[in-house]
This record gives structure tokens, sequence and C-alpha cells, in this order.
């Protein structure tokens, strides 16, 4: 049985309309799985910057004591030192 041709044309175009929607599904549904992967990364990222910088204050923190530990060791021996050049006499080198 033949369809007349305004039919068959409809259903021709039908049928392209149909093949163009199942592509836009198949496009969409791969955008979606890469943004959804995108949004993976960037949380992962920001975890890790996160993380990075409690370790870089903790790092910060410890330097700066690190300093002050040095300048308190530094002027306790500058100290002593002076306090031996006190108590001690000169040595010969010292005396020329």
């Amino acid at each position: 049985m033949s369809l007349p041709p305004a039919v068959d044309a409809a259903l021709k175009r039908l049928s392209a309309a149909l093949d163009q929607l199942d592509a836009a599904t198949e496009r969409r549904a791969r955008n979606d799985l890469a943004r959804s992967d995108l949004e993976e990364e960037l949380a992962v990222m920001q975890d890790d910057r996160t993380r990075l910088a409690v370790e870089l204050d903790g790092a910060l923190a410890q330097t700066r004591a690190m300093a002050q530990a040095h300048e308190t060791v530094a002027r306790r021996l500058a100290h002593a030192k002076n306090n031996l050049r006190a108590i001690l006499p000169p040595s010969p080198e010292e005396g020329r």
C-alpha cells in the first residue's frame, strides 16, 4: 500500500527530526557527564587547596617559632660570651 506523497514527506521529516532529537540527547548526556567529571575534579582541587592552605599556615607558624627560638639562642649566646669575657683573662691573641 502506497502512502500519499504528503504523508510520506511528513513521515520522512518526522524521522529526520527524531534522528536529530536522538543525536541531541546523546550530546546532552555526554556534556552532562563531562560537566559532572569537571565538577568532581574542581571539588578535588578545592579540597587540595584547602589542605595546602592549612599546611602552609602550619609551616609559617613553625618558621616563626624557629625564628623566635633562633633569636633567643643568639641573645643567650651573646650574653654568655660577654659573661665569659668578663671573668676570663684576655687571650694572648686578643692582647695584641
